[in-house]
């Protein structure tokens, strides 16, 4: 290990260490996540495309890498990796690899030894920013954080023998999405972001989560706001959640530091049951912008921000927290039985 440091666009620096000849990070937006688990989905999650990933657990690493089956997507999307401790002498019967040989494999960097409750204070504080592993402040001059769309490149049919049509509207959907949606008795079509398919036959739609500002995925929130027109039932998740809003006629905004963790409290507007959701998002929908036929679902009981929204007559409903989890509590899977049921 070598000395190196992570630099802030705010010229704040964390000392740390990385592996000898580990080459500098790209300028990317620094996020936390307080999970005590589940590195591997957490790094392996599209909606991370493009940001730092801190992690907020002190060690992190001690049972390893296993294969692919507990991976969000076929490669890590986050940036660069920050962590207190990397543990290498890790220890579970189903992994191969230690964290750091994972992410030397994948080329992605890592800064280890750093003071990451310092880290986290400051960016609770500050607000997320753009920082890089190994560079210098000159390096994130004018950054701005740019949405990095990840999606399929061409629609993929699962369940085929099925009569009921699920619609998966990839923005950067995570594996566990489409493992929970193949075990419900329909077929699943997993289309591109772009994709129009209200043309088509379908019974449902489903819109993933993904990474970036949803003010981005103009033509997501235009198809969706033609889908809204043939009133079949359709659910959001995360970014999905956002991007029915915008379709809806409300307006989003950026938090100070997002959610990105496992133990998010969450309050359902009926019958008032809270649940502790798994979280990764950096935006909200505006309240005070949610149309008259609209409704608040879900609730953050930290900050009272909106968790999710749905239709007062319509099929329509989205959450802003991962019902399908991995990592995190399961407390809320409950719900793809729900949109099943509205087919």
């Amino acid at each position: 290990m070598q000395p190196t440091k992570l630099t802030l666009a705010d010229g704040k620096v964390f000392a740390g260490f990385a592996p000898k000849g580990q080459k500098n990070s790209p300028p990317a937006e620094v996020v936390f996540n307080t999970g005590m688990t589940g590195y591997e989905e957490s790094l392996t999650d599209p909606s991370y495309a493009g940001q730092i990933l801190v992690f907020t657990y002190p060690l992190m690493g001690n049972y390893g890498v296993s294969g692919k089956n507990n991976w969000e997507s076929d490669k890590i999307h986050a940036y660069g990796v920050v962590v207190s401790e990397s543990c290498q002498t890790w220890s579970h019967q189903g992994s191969h690899q230690s964290l750091l040989d994972w992410l030397k494999n994948q080329n992605v960097p890592i800064i280890t030894g750093v003071d990451t409750r310092a880290l986290t204070k400051h960016l609770r504080v500050q607000g997320t920013m753009g920082g890089i592993i190994g560079g210098s402040k000159s390096s994130l001059k004018n950054f701005i954080f740019k949405t990095k769309i990840v999606s399929v490149a061409r629609p993929i049919i699962y369940n085929e023998n099925h009569k009921k049509t699920i619609i998966l509207v990839d923005c950067g959907a995570k594996n566990n999405i489409l493992r929970l949606l193949i075990k419900l008795p329909v077929k699943v079509k997993k289309v591109p972001y772009d994709y129009d398919y209200t043309h088509e036959d379908y019974d449902g739609v489903v819109i993933s989560n993904g990474p970036g500002d949803p003010a981005d995925y103009k033509k997501t929130v235009s198809i969706v706001c033609k889908a809204f027109v043939k009133n079949k039932p359709i659910f959001g998740i995360c970014l999905g959640s956002q991007l029915m809003g915008l379709a809806a006629g409300a307006e989003t905004y950026k938090l100070r530091f997002g959610h990105r963790g496992h133990n998010q409290p969450c309050i359902s507007a009926s019958p008032g049951q809270c649940y502790i959701t798994s979280q990764n998002h950096g935006y909200a929908i505006d309240e005070k912008t949610l149309p008259k036929d609209w409704e608040v679902n879900f609730r953050n009981l930290n900050d009272d921000s909106i968790e999710g929204i749905r239709h007062k007559i319509r099929p329509f409903f989205s959450v802003q927290f991962h019902p399908e989890a991995s990592p995190g509590p399961t407390d809320t899977s409950w719900l793809f039985k729900k949109f099943w049921e509205t087919l």
